[in-house]
């Protein structure tokens, strides 16, 4: 049967149109329910003893500032690490590089790297880095291996965002007599740096929020870190360690709340930081 001669265009239109606000309603209710979920059961957790104060009990109790310290510090490890890789490499693809073998393995690797379960980074972070390098579970492991995790998104998202640069770009900067590597880091870097900054966001939201990359790398201390060399134990993976052992729920909403606050912090700063750079490079 020929559905086109039954339906006009218009009434498809309209009920495809219907179809894609019930579909992004759905996703929005889905996101409200799940954070609205766990901020109703952890916002009354919180106060200035849980967030500044060492867990006590095996962290049954007491707070996380400890925590709070090692998830900032791996995460910082990690993006200091994966972001001048993965834009560089992307840099390489996009504007240097043609369409060589080479080209087709490093993309390859990268979405083999990007499918690559969390837990196998764990596991090679933990003997290679903490084994065989004597590394140690420190920061510095988890960091390094949170970096790896977050090199694929970062990567993928900053290439698309300096292959989307039109060249008239390009074209105008040669005309004023501007090298190739100056129009690459005045002028297609800058008016990349929206995209290239939604995939730094991406790769760092992930990182922050992973507990199996971490647990056999970054260590499990309840001490506040001090240098990147010292153990640590991440808010992912105490939250993971307290919901497994099933003790202290109240805890376990209150880090998971503090988790989410964390990640709609580094997104919210984070957005509004790159619109008011958009809006400076464009006069408005």
């Amino acid at each position: 049967m020929n559905f086109s001669k039954i339906i006009s265009p218009k009434i498809a239109q309209k009920i495809m149109n219907v179809v894609f606000i019930i579909s992004g309603a759905i996703i929005i209710l889905i996101l409200i329910f799940i954070v609205g979920y766990i901020l109703f059961k952890g916002i009354p957790v919180i106060n200035l003893e849980f967030l500044i104060s060492n867990p006590t009990n095996s962290g049954k109790s007491g707070g996380i500032f400890p925590m709070i310290v090692s998830s900032l510090y791996v995460t910082l490890v990690a993006g200091l690490i994966a972001t001048p890789l993965g834009i560089g490499a992307a840099t390489y693809i996009a504007e240097y590089s043609k369409n060589s073998r080479i080209v087709g393995i490093i993309r390859f690797g990268s979405e083999t790297l990007a499918s690559i379960p969390s837990i196998v980074f764990g596991l090679f972070g933990m003997v290679f880095f903490v084994v065989f390098l004597h590394l140690g579970w420190s920061i510095l492991s988890g960091g390094l291996v949170l970096a790896i995790m977050a090199l694929p998104t970062i990567f993928q998202v900053s290439e698309v965002a300096i292959s989307s640069i039109p060249n008239s770009y390009k074209e105008g900067s040669y005309g004023l007599g501007a090298t190739k590597w100056q129009t690459i880091y005045k002028v297609i870097l800058p008016a990349a740096i929206p995209g290239i900054s939604t995939g730094v966001i991406l790769g760092l939201t992930r990182a922050i929020s992973e507990a199996a990359a971490v647990m056999y790398s970054v260590g499990a201390s309840f001490q506040t870190p001090i240098s990147i060399f010292d153990p640590g134990r991440p808010l992912p993976l105490h939250l993971y360690m307290l919901a497994t052992e099933g003790t202290s729920l109240e805890n376990a909403y209150g880090t998971a709340t503090i988790l989410v606050i964390l990640v709609l912090i580094i997104t919210i700063v984070s957005n509004y930081v790159i619109n008011r750079y958009q809006n400076k490079i464009m006069g408005r």
